[in-house]
């Protein structure tokens, strides 16, 4: 013990002296309240748990898979095997043509018994069977449609939106006949943030399409190891036909929509930080 310390001790009779009181204006003191909580910490969005919106086991159609990096994180890290993953290529020539390295995912996707299925048109799909070919109506339990785009079919901004509307109307028509009769099956849309996205007014085509938004969420790429995000006109390549870098879309804030038949609920979701869902539900109610 330092002699200052031991010289402060003495003056007080060997005791600690308590630490001083604030004084109220009316010279009283203030006791400090016993028991004050803590505040909470605020959570980062990027440091939330990641939604996970769908079981193991559940039957997933996933629609205008592009590489088919998504599709091999489901299987490799989340143990799904009722996975039927579609592009819109006419086959797996066309597929490599624009994704040079998508062979080795098809080969890890068909080794754990998913389906890949060419030339699927998300406009025109008809319903679908399982992997068995059992079914036909109301059997996958999550239809995914993450970043969908038509494409650079026009550089007028107001166009690319309207073709893009015209894209999720009809998709959300095509889609529902597959979809479960069971309550919580649900399609889930996924799409970057801002405009020109926000201007596609996902919500409203979906109400018109008989559908209702359960909830939404913050897409964290990081869930899903391995997956890149694959743009819709193929790989980046430079002026001298190099192929890396550019532009990483899995790096780019989006969210994710999950959408239910109109009065039905969405099922339990994995991973859901409740931060996040206490905020959904304000958007919700906002938006309504």
């Amino acid at each position: 013990m330092g002699k200052n310390k031991r010289q402060k001790l003495q003056s007080s009779g060997g005791r600690k002296p308590k630490p001083a009181l604030a004084k109220t204006q009316g010279g009283r003191v203030s006791k400090p309240a016993p028991n004050t909580p803590k505040p909470k910490p605020h959570i980062q969005a990027s440091q939330a748990e990641p939604t996970i919106p769908f079981l193991f086991n559940d039957q997933i159609l996933l629609i205008g898979e592009g590489d088919l990096s998504f599709a091999r994180s489901l299987v490799e890290n989340h143990d799904c095997r009722n996975v039927t993953a579609t592009v819109l290529e006419s086959g797996k020539d066309e597929l490599e043509e624009k994704y040079p390295h998508v062979g080795e995912n098809i080969e890890v996707l068909e080794a754990a018994g998913a389906v890949v299925k060419y030339a699927v048109d998300a406009m025109k799909m008809p319903p679908w069977t399982d992997k068995k070919g059992r079914g036909g109506v109301g059997i996958m339990d999550r239809i995914f449609f993450n970043f969908p785009h038509v494409g650079g079919k026009s550089t007028d901004v107001n166009r690319q939106v309207r073709y893009n509307q015209e894209l999720l109307v009809a998709f959300f028509k095509a889609a529902l006949p597959s979809l479960s009769p069971k309550s919580g099956s649900s399609i889930i849309v996924t799409l970057f943030e801002g405009e020109p996205y926000t201007l596609w007014n996902i919500r409203d085509l979906a109400r018109h399409s008989g559908l209702q938004v359960e909830k939404s969420f913050k897409f964290q790429a990081k869930a899903y190891p391995g997956y890149k995000h694959a743009r819709t006109l193929g790989v980046v390549k430079s002026k001298k036909g190099e192929t890396g870098g550019g532009w990483k879309g899995e790096e780019r804030p989006a969210r994710s929509y999950i959408f239910v038949r109109k009065g039905d609920k969405g099922a339990p979701l994995l991973g859901t930080n409740k931060q996040e869902e206490k905020d959904d539900e304000g958007e919700e109610e906002a938006d309504d």
